[in-house]
């Protein structure tokens, strides 16, 4: 239940109390809370009005229980939950020239008759010398030589909300999760999967298949009818309960499966493999075989259908996929017989819309069938679908194509522009059935701030976090001081992160970087190369906005050696801004205002660019982007060419947000009482029933 408490608490900045019993003892329920709340501000969190009222009424002792929990659940959500040391003490004063730290290192070690013998001039390996690479001093060191942090009227806190049940919240997180229409990230798949294991009901609709393929998993332990409708469904729910990747995204080991289990599935199967589904096997036809060989579907006669599937992975039964037959007309120049074909699956219609168009086929004849397509297709696709045509109206520096892990790469723009009437007519329908389908908003109240924050098409590359937003939202940057934390620790290898800025001009060029190779400019400073992680490490980049040189700064994290991300026992990065006159330490959880864990297959993590506008003023734009890299020693010097065409791609992209859809929802109009609110923050003077989206429940508003 704790683990369930703090999914709630982390996610929905709500804490559940429920019907817990009102206090004997008058006041020391109050007194609690109010030491709770102070501690809470410690780190960036304050309490409601309402929760704090509500923690007043209760046992003391249970306040202080629960305050314990909340105060777990929150420090690690802002990272504050392990100690950030700094290589130089004293950072970000006191930061040594790079060469002048270097050379007094090689002398303190040429001079030291213990290790001098050991030092081979021909082959020095700067790196290795004594005293590189690890903490010269203790965290109690390091917190004896900075000042506290001196609180400011204008910072900014996190407000935690006063939740109902536990078993109300986390039901009403798992419907969330269990029911968006946009792909989860791999840590919302492992949330709904504890979720799922809790909750007795489920939503009538799970659009997103891995998403039902985790809800399977607990249907098919209670002996309940499975949710399945192609033969890939079947497929995920085996890898789901072999512990594997219900994505599909990379191979999974099956287990041996219980007698009951391999007649579920084998039915489920016989039930969807129809002739015009058993065209899917081929995509997956080696996983296919690997689970034929642990459902033995020879000892099932009566599931004949099912053993065709395994035919059909095996080569003995001939099929042509749906795919293959679209691809086939397509190359033969039968572009009306694609459409006619495209016409029984909308969504692929759509998706392959801009190719359509650029065939010469009779525009009017591919608008038809869009149209006709758009009021049978997800709302997500017709949004990824107008997002893709309004970046078609004027060429672009290039192409950036991202996989599920965040994984990028970019190439030029090589294709034909598309007619201005003939995008103006498409995004015209699009609009057109997208209004439609957006729930009566009654009255609309938007936050500002959240008109520049993108529509969640899709969650995969987005962990979740603290202040996380998705790829393309835009969010404004308040302080003087910009501040960026990576912290690691390694898992069994010596692992070696390095934490790296690179700043660029208005053209995406004359790049200039601080990392471990150059330790500051004339606003920057590093904290110092961390190359041994066994209790963790944690490295920090210090710069004075006001004094940048370089209107585009881009963090980056770059593994030079040791594990992966996944690999890590623990990765996050994060940043904070504060005034100049806020001194206090290296890493101060009040001034966090991002926080995520690292992760996918790149060795180069790109999470977000900071800009600076024609005003002064500074703006993130959010990446969640990542480079192949090498397979060691990557450095930001090396890679600067591509994270500048990718980031440039990125930040020149016109991404839908808020703002479109608060556009569309005003001009939809509606003379219901209820109130739809949208915001960074849960308003707090909002009528019972109105409807909340923040960015943690943003992808609710994507419609079905």
């Amino acid at each position: 239940m704790d683990n369930l408490e703090s999914l709630v608490i982390a996610r929905r900045l709500r804490v559940p109390i429920g019907g817990a019993p009102a206090g004997s003892t008058p006041g020391w329920g109050e007194v609690a809370a109010r030491q709770l709340d102070a501690a809470l501000l410690s780190v960036g969190f304050t309490c409601s009005q309402a929760l704090l009222e509500r923690l007043s009424r209760l046992h003391g002792e249970t306040v202080v229980d629960l305050g314990i929990r909340i105060l777990a659940a929150v420090r690690a959500l802002v990272g504050d939950h392990v100690e950030h040391n700094a290589y130089f003490i004293d950072f970000p004063k006191n930061v040594p020239d790079t060469m002048e730290f270097w050379a007094g290192l090689v002398r303190e070690t040429l001079l030291d008759p213990v290790t001098a013998d050991r030092v081979q001039p021909a082959t020095l390996n700067l790196l290795t010398l004594p005293g590189y690479g690890r903490y010269q001093h203790t965290f109690a060191d390091l917190l004896a030589a900075h000042a506290e942090l001196v609180p400011l009227a204008g910072d900014q806190v996190s407000v935690l909300a006063l939740g109902g049940s536990l078993e109300s919240e986390t039901r009403e997180l798992y419907f969330s999760l269990a029911g968006s229409e946009v792909p989860l990230a791999e840590e919302d798949l492992a949330a709904l999967r504890i979720l799922a294991s809790f909750c007795a009901d489920e939503p009538e609709r799970i659009p997103v298949r891995e998403n039902r393929a985790v809800v399977n998993e607990v249907r098919l332990a209670a002996g309940r009818p499975l949710l399945v409708d192609t033969v890939t469904d079947v497929l995920r729910l085996a890898c789901g309960l072999s512990g594997g990747d219900v994505t599909l995204a990379t191979p999974s080991r099956f287990r041996s499966f219980r007698r009951p289990e391999r007649r579920a599935l084998l039915q489920a199967l016989d039930e969807v493999a129809t002739p015009a589904k058993l065209g899917d096997v081929p995509r997956h036809r080696e996983r296919w075989k690997r689970l034929g060989e642990r459902l033995h579907p020879h000892e099932y006669p009566s599931f004949p259908r099912a053993a065709e599937v395994f035919e059909v992975a095996r080569g003995a039964r001939a099929t042509a996929g749906f795919d293959s037959r679209v691809e086939a007309a397509l190359a033969s120049g039968r572009t009306a017989d694609a459409v006619a074909l495209l016409e029984n699956a909308p969504g692929a219609l759509l998706r392959r819309l801009d190719h359509l168009l650029r065939t010469g086929t009779s525009v009017p004849v591919v608008l038809d069938a869009a149209e006709k397509a758009a009021a049978r297709a997800s709302g997500r696709v017709l949004l990824s679908l107008r997002e893709h045509l309004q970046n078609r109206l004027a060429p672009v520096a290039g192409r950036v194509f991202t996989n599920r892990y965040g994984r990028a790469w970019a190439s030029p723009d090589s294709r034909p522009p598309l007619g201005a009437e003939t995008l103006s007519l498409t995004m015209a329908i699009l609009d057109e059935e997208i209004t439609r389908r957006l729930p009566d908003p009654g009255k609309l109240i938007v936050d500002p701030d959240m008109l520049d924050v993108a529509l969640p098409l899709s969650g995969k590359a987005v962990v979740p976090g603290l202040g996380m937003l998705p790829r393309g939202s835009l969010s404004p940057v308040n302080g003087e001081l910009l501040r960026f934390v990576v912290y690691w620790r390694q898992a069994e290898r010596s692992t070696d992160y390095d934490l790296s800025a690179l700043m660029l001009d208005a053209s995406y060029g004359d790049p200039e970087q601080i990392s471990w190779t150059n330790y500051g400019n004339d606003f920057a400073e590093y904290s110092g190369d961390l190359t041994d992680a066994t209790n963790g490490a944690s490295e920090f980049i210090n710069i004075r906005l006001a004094d940048a040189t370089r209107p585009i700064i881009i963090p980056q994290v770059n593994i030079y050696a040791g594990e992966s991300f996944n690999e890590a026992a623990e990765a996050f990065f994060g940043y904070m801004t504060r005034d100049t006159e806020q001194k206090g330490r290296p890493f101060e959880p009040r001034t966090v205002r991002m926080k995520s864990d690292l992760r996918g297959s790149g060795r180069i993590a790109l999470p977000l660019v900071f800009l600076r506008g024609d005003d002064g003023t500074w703006r993130a734009k959010w990446l969640h982007l990542y480079l192949k890299g090498y397979p060691s020693f990557n450095r930001v010097e090396g890679n600067h060419v591509t994270a500048s065409l990718l980031v440039r791609s990125i930040v020149e992209r016109d991404h839908l947000r808020v703002g479109y859809l608060a556009d569309l929802l005003r001009a939809k109009g509606s003379s219901a009482e209820h109130t739809t609110y949208i915001g960074l923050q849960p308003a707090t003077d909002l009528p019972p029933g109105s409807r909340i989206y923040t960015p943690g429940t943003l992808h609710e508003l994507i419609p079905a």
